[in-house]
């Protein structure tokens, strides 16, 4: 099998973990308009809870359920606590609350965990590669792709066909209007809050066994999620899609063509992008 299809496959599945990344910091500054620096903080927390659970024996498909859900939990007491007390000041302060936080919860995993980063143990069901004719390739990724491939459908459901989904998306057009129809806007601000959240611990779980848990990986992976967030369209589901997996196959293209420049050549695409089309791929005008 040709190396670049290799590598397209590949870009898939991490443009697939990228749309989880991303698909939550996008909702949440649709609704909220509200600059979230410490996304990639449940990243990492999310990907060193699946670290702890599989030392102490728990299997990795309990995880992938336990995980998301206490961080989502973690997110939505932290979006009431705390963030909710900036949604009202100046994008500065946003920043600044954010970024906070996400260094001091950075500093509790460096104090916990140690400084260097460790390795996770791929289930033993998905362990081994799938052969057929010349094709080979790793059972794990390919059940990453798929997975997120259905999660990607099951959110797209909830957020197009649900009336969740349909007070999201008034309350990204006009919040003022929906708290005119009588409906709790900061309960559903706390909700999609921790739903994006929860998401992002989903993507941490799921890269472990692929990359590993160090205490930096929350900030590789907030820049990633702006990049993949700016390309798609903020707001935008589609647009976390696509982005994701465009910055995932860009990426995963480069590292074979280019390996020094992988990493430049995401924010070259970005740029490009930002030239054609403003507003993103499929991101609207405000």
């Amino acid at each position: 099998m040709s190396i670049y299809l290799l590598q397209i496959i590949n870009g898939i599945g991490i443009g697939m973990l990228y749309f989880l990344l991303a698909v939550g910091l996008s909702i949440v500054f649709g609704l909220l308009r509200f600059v979230n620096f410490a996304h990639g903080t449940f990243y990492l927390v999310g990907a060193y809870f699946c670290y702890q659970l599989n030392r102490w024996g728990m299997s990795f498909w309990l995880t992938l359920l336990v995980v998301p859900l206490a961080v989502g939990a973690i997110g939505w007491l932290t979006e009431k606590l705390l963030l909710r007390h900036v949604y009202a000041k100046a994008h500065e302060f946003h920043i600044l609350v954010t970024v906070g936080f996400a260094l001091v919860v950075q500093e509790i995993v460096i104090i916990i965990w140690g400084p260097l980063g460790d390795s996770v143990a791929t289930p033993d069901l998905l362990s081994g590669v799938v052969m057929w004719g010349s094709f080979v390739y790793p059972k794990y990724r390919l059940f990453v792709i798929g997975f997120t491939a259905v999660l990607a459908v099951a959110i797209w459901w909830i957020l197009e066909g649900t009336r969740l989904g349909g007070m999201v998306r008034a309350g990204s057009e006009s919040t003022e209007m929906v708290s005119l129809l009588g409906i709790n806007v900061f309960g559903i601000f706390s909700l999609v809050f921790g739903l994006g959240v929860g998401l992002a611990a989903l993507a941490g779980v799921l890269a472990a066994p692929i990359r590993g848990v160090s205490p930096f990986m929350g900030v590789e992976a907030l820049a990633v999620a702006f990049v993949v967030v700016v390309v798609g369209g903020l707001g935008s589901f589609s647009g976390a899609l696509v982005g994701g997996l465009l910055i995932g196959i860009v990426q995963s293209l480069m590292s074979t063509i280019w390996p020094e420049g992988a990493s430049l050549m995401i924010y070259i695409a970005m740029g490009a992008v930002l030239l054609l089309r403003p507003n993103g791929l499929l991101g609207r005008a405000v």
